[in-house]
C-alpha cells in the first residue's frame, strides 16, 4: 500500500481549518501533517516538515498565502526540498486576483472556500497526481491580464517539433486523451512527450506549462491553431 497524501493546512481561521482537517484525515489515503495560521507560520513549519500538498489560504495576517507561495517555491527552498510540494489556495472569490499571483508563483490552481469536503479531497489527489485543478477557461481568465513577454525564451528552442505540439495542445487545457485524439498519438505517448516537454521547460506541472504560455505570449500561438506535426 502506498503511503498517505501529507497535506498541510494553512489558515487563519482555526474552525475552518478543524473541519478540513476533518475530512482529510477521514480518508484512508490522506493524512494531515501539519497546519498553521499565516504564511510565517506555514514557511517555519514547511522548512522542517515533509509535505505533498500545502492548501493555502489566499488572505491571512503577517504574511499572505500569495507572498508564502512565492517563498515556498522559491530557488533556494526548491534546492532544498527532497520531494516535490505542490500548493492549492484557497479563496472566497473565483477568479480572484490573489489567486492569479498564487498560480504564477507556482500554485497548482485554486478552490473556493465553500467546495464540498469530496471535492477538495479530490482536487488532492489530482494535484499529487500532477493535474490541475482549475479549468483551462477559468486559469487563461485568470491569466489574460498578466503581462506577457512578446519574446519566446530560449529553452522552447530544444523542444521537438512534436513536443512543439503537445506543448500547444497542454497550453489550450486538453486533456492528454484529447491531445492523443488531436494529434493521433497513444495516451502513454501523449505523457512521455509532455513529460520531455515539462522537463525542459524546467516547469513542474500542466499548470505551469499554461502560465509559461501566457507569460511569454505563447498562448495566443496555440489557441490560433499551430500546424499539427506529423
Amino acid at each position: 500500500m502506498s503511503e498517505p497524501i501529507r497535506v498541510v493546512l494553512v489558515d487563519d481561521q482555526p474552525l475552518f481549518r478543524a473541519g478540513v482537517a476533518a475530512a482529510i484525515d477521514a480518508q484512508p489515503d490522506m493524512t494531515v501533517v501539519g497546519q498553521a495560521g499565516n504564511g510565517v507560520e506555514a514557511l517555519a513549519l514547511l522548512d522542517g516538515l515533509a509535505a505533498d500538498i500545502v492548501l493555502m489560504d489566499v488572505r491571512m495576517p503577517e504574511m499572505s498565502g500569495v507572498e508564502a507561495t512565492r517563498r515556498l517555491f522559491s530557488p533556494e527552498r526548491a534546492a532544498d526540498r527532497r520531494s516535490p510540494l505542490r500548493v492549492i489556495v484557497l479563496t472566497t472569490f473565483a477568479l480572484d486576483e490573489q489567486a492569479r499571483a498564487a498560480i504564477q508563483y507556482g500554485a497548482s490552481g485554486f478552490l473556493l472556500k465553500d467546495t464540498s469536503p469530496e471535492f477538495l479531497c479530490s482536487a488532492v489527489r489530482a494535484v499529487h497526481g500532477g493535474s490541475p485543478v482549475l479549468a483551462a477557461g477559468d486559469l487563461s481568465a485568470l491569466l489574460t491580464a498578466a503581462s506577457a513577454a512578446p519574446e519566446a525564451p530560449a529553452s522552447m528552442a530544444t523542444l521537438t517539433e512534436r513536443e512543439r505540439a503537445v506543448f500547444d495542445a497542454a497550453a489550450t487545457g486538453l486533456s492528454n486523451a484529447e491531445i492523443g485524439t488531436a494529434l493521433f498519438l497513444s495516451e502513454s505517448t501523449v505523457k512521455t512527450h509532455l513529460s520531455s516537454v515539462l522537463a525542459k521547460l524546467g516547469l513542474r506541472d500542466r499548470v505551469q506549462l499554461v502560465v509559461f504560455a501566457h507569460r511569454h505570449g505563447l498562448a495566443a500561438d496555440a489557441e490560433g491553431g499551430r500546424p499539427a506535426a506529423t
